[in-house]
């Protein structure tokens, strides 16, 4: 780790969240912490108000589903046990679309940004991807998300669509960047 974090971060899988009981009891309750107050901030997660620990607690256990069935990959961040990110991807269910997924969520908490979480996170997440055959990972960003599109490009995605305008939050308008990294180009 980086820039004054002095604590190892453990970077942890579904299957080791779910074999840890002291974990498992408190993911949802710290991932809907984070998420709420990323959210709350304005941070671009895809809500516009911070969600409520049921909606992130069924989001969770959906995608939790969807590992145990090999179509996503789950990734949680830890410092001294104490959850500061956590990340996801899911197979596309269109039948044509399997071999793809989408990096649906990357959150890192407030406190801990800029210190190499997201990065840990993303990785990881990358390599779960390239694990499953996943040929191609995509996600979408919004546009003003420098440090996000910073850190996406830095790891191998490059940019392939951009909507103008098309993400609303009040009045306000953003774009919404779609990214990718193909894993069949990388021999």
């Amino acid at each position: 780790m980086t820039s004054g974090v002095t604590s190892e971060l453990d970077i942890l899988g579904a299957a080791e969240l779910t074999c840890d009981p002291e974990l498992q009891a408190s993911f949802v309750a710290s991932a809907h912490r984070i998420v709420a107050d990323l959210v709350g901030r304005g941070a671009a997660l895809g809500w516009v108000e911070p969600p409520s620990r049921d909606e992130v607690g069924d989001l969770l256990s959906h995608v939790v589903s969807a590992v145990q069935a090999g179509d996503a990959a789950l990734r949680a961040a830890y410092l001294d046990r104490q959850l500061v990110g956590l990340g996801y991807w899911l197979r596309h269910a269109r039948p044509t679309h399997r071999p793809h997924a989408d990096l649906e969520k990357v959150a890192v908490a407030a406190a801990v940004q800029g210190r190499g979480v997201g990065r840990a996170l993303t990785s990881a997440l990358i390599a779960d991807a390239r694990e499953a055959g996943i040929e191609v990972l995509t996600l979408d960003a919004r546009g003003d998300n420098a440090s996000a599109l910073g850190l996406y490009r830095s790891l191998g995605f490059t940019e392939y669509g951009r909507l103008p305008d098309f993400v609303a939050v009040g009045e306000r308008r953003y774009d919404k960047v779609f990214c990718m990294v193909d894993f069949r180009r990388q021999g």
